[in-house]
């Protein structure tokens, strides 16, 4: 049984993706050519794809050349132009905690697919984080667009099924590598689709090449790692829990770098959002074997109390 310590660090590694993805909103809106979902979602997975598979220099085999695509096309090829068409068209503090519905999205599909049965704890929790992004929200600035909800719900569809798919799927590799055939597939999908609408790339200054890196390297490589990683050694359920934390980072962005309202309502749907990630986790500490001399008299096997 996994000790509270290995939980607790397993928990916050798998908590940088969530994290980490946050921070998509505001980098678009502040440093990406606008109006560029697909182009952004190209250079966002196909480059650090082709760098991860450069280094780990390993192919799908098998069925996985199939089961690759299909990860590849739900997790990256699908989920990042939906992400990126939220991001253009909702508020940072709204897109960012529209994933809440994911937990949802993900214990419902996990249920049928391998079987993984929502307990009540994580029920209550996701309900409790999504009352939580309510309170964010209540009093978020900026036009509600419906291609941008459209975008926001579309991606917690693809991302769920991707997620759940890779349970069902144990990796036949390490994450970095199986992280890689997922970027490169979902890049390769992208490509000819964002040259046929976008048209030719836009120009580069220093300041979107800065913000491509960053969700290349931070947001995309580092961040599916840790999340994949959660995934191999947690319920989906409580692994869908701590995406909560996306909303949260989101939020706080939003706050310092984009004057989004902030008061006590919203700082009320962070503790909630917070709590909610918390006690979906369970984690409980194992139980060492109690020394001989600790056990009552009754279960040392051949023994009496003396007189």
């Amino acid at each position: 049984m996994e000790t509270r310590s290995a939980g607790i660090r397993t928990v916050l590694l798998t908590a940088v993706a969530p994290a980490a993805w946050g921070s998509t909103y505001i980098v678009t809106e502040n440093f990406l050519p606008p109006d560029r979902p697909l182009f952004a979602a190209t250079v966002r997975a196909l480059p650090i794809g082709l760098v991860l598979l450069a280094l780990r220099r390993q192919l799908p085999h098998g069925a996985w050349w199939w089961k690759a695509v299909v990860l590849g096309i739900c997790n990256i090829g699908m989920f990042f132009p939906l992400i990126f068409l939220a991001a253009y068209h909702l508020p940072g503090g709204l897109a960012a905690t529209l994933q809440a519905t994911s937990p949802l999205a993900v214990m419902g599909i996990a249920w049928p697919l391998i079987g993984e049965r929502p307990a009540l704890i994580r029920l209550g929790a996701a309900l409790v984080g999504i009352a939580g992004v309510a309170l964010l929200v209540l009093r978020s600035t900026g036009q509600v667009d419906t291609l941008g909800l459209v975008g926001a719900f579309g991606s917690v569809l693809v991302s769920a099924l991707g997620f759940v798919l890779i349970k069902r799927w144990p990796a036949p590799t390490d994450m970095l590598t199986l992280v890689s055939w997922q970027l490169v597939v979902g890049g390769l999908v992208l490509l000819p689709v964002c040259l046929l609408v976008e048209g030719a790339p836009p120009a580069i200054d220093a300041q979107a090449a800065f913000g491509f890196g960053w969700l290349a390297i931070a947001g995309t490589g580092v961040a599916y790692v840790c999340w994949f990683h959660g995934l191999s050694r947690m319920p989906a359920g409580a692994v869908s829990l701590i995406g909560l934390v996306n909303p949260v980072v989101g939020t706080v962005l939003g706050v310092l770098f984009a004057s989004e309202v902030f008061g006590w309502v919203q700082a009320l749907g962070m503790v909630l959002v917070l709590g909610g990630v918390l006690a979906g986790q369970r984690l409980r500490p194992s139980r060492a074997p109690a020394p001989v001399d600790a056990l009552p008299v009754k279960v040392l096997a051949g023994q009496r109390r003396p007189g």
